[in-house]
């Protein structure tokens, strides 16, 4: 009870924020109270539960079942291709069409432990799921990204009060934290309410995110002549994600990519 206790008084970060006493008085409870807090709200891994020796770490099982995604895959959409594909090859379907993006890149297939993180972030409020996702987004940004700006996927701002946050934005803080690249949480704007898109097909979701999207004022100037790399939890089809892609362009980004966390592969779990 103690230790619960203390754990809320000590993880109230936006009061203590707002009247600059979170940075005076935050460090040096966790400290003093560190071995009280450890007993009784224990470390556990984000996959499973089980107890583990420091927040934001896997159990050795959550760890190796961790579905990532290994080369080689195509330049572009970041799609499997038989092992034999050379390096830089583009899948057939990024031949006949070129995407407007410049490419996409998914740290894990979207299954197992790596969906359970999505929906516990998403729907159990596990908001700290959000930093495990940016450290594995670190090793997946382009080389020519030292000067890009990040932009989260945004949400309707009805889904935003009734969930409480954006998660795509919660991941593009942290791996700005984590890189110093800049972020611009407002550059696009969600200005349709659409449904939720994972019950809908590839021809359904392009429609219902048609419009869904505009540039804010703002955002127009910011992101002009820049490159730009749209973060987002899921790419399952990409028709959002790209979405977002075109109003950037249109906008004058010299470039956009996209980083996510998981990934729908074809042929994978739904």
């Amino acid at each position: 009870m103690l230790g619960t206790l203390i754990g809320r008084l000590v993880a109230l970060r936006p009061p203590w924020n707002k009247y600059q006493m979170h940075s005076m008085w935050a460090p040096n409870l966790r400290r003093a109270f560190a071995p009280v807090l450890d007993y009784a709200l224990p470390a556990r891994c984000p996959g499973c539960g089980e107890i583990v020796a420091e927040d934001d770490v896997f159990c050795v099982d959550c760890w190796s079942s961790l579905p990532f995604i290994a080369a080689p895959v195509c330049a572009r959409c970041g799609i499997d291709l038989p092992d034999l594909a050379e390096d830089g090859a583009e899948c057939g379907s990024c031949l006949a069409e070129p995407p407007p993006f410049g490419r996409v890149r998914a740290a894990t297939r979207f299954e197992g432990v790596s969906r359970t993180l999505v929906h516990r972030l998403k729907y159990a409020r596990r908001t700290g799921h959000a930093r495990i996702m940016a450290r594995h987004l670190v090793r997946l940004l382009p080389d020519e990204a030292c000067d890009a700006l990040l932009v989260p996927v945004p949400l309707h701002r009805w889904r935003i009060w009734s969930r409480g946050f954006n998660q795509s934005a919660l991941i593009a803080r942290a791996l700005a934290g984590r890189t110093g690249l800049g972020i611009e949480l407002d550059a696009v704007h969600r200005v349709k309410r659409t449904p939720p898109l994972y019950a809908l097909g590839r021809a359904a979701r392009q429609r219902a995110v048609r419009g869904a999207f505009a540039i804010s004022k703002s955002g127009a100037d910011k992101v002009r002549g820049r490159h730009v790399i749209i973060i987002d939890d899921v790419w399952t089809t990409g028709a959002t994600a790209t979405a977002c892609v075109r109003v950037l362009l249109d906008a004058g980004a010299s470039r956009v990519d996209v980083l996510c966390w998981a990934r729908a592969m074809p042929g994978g779990a739904d």
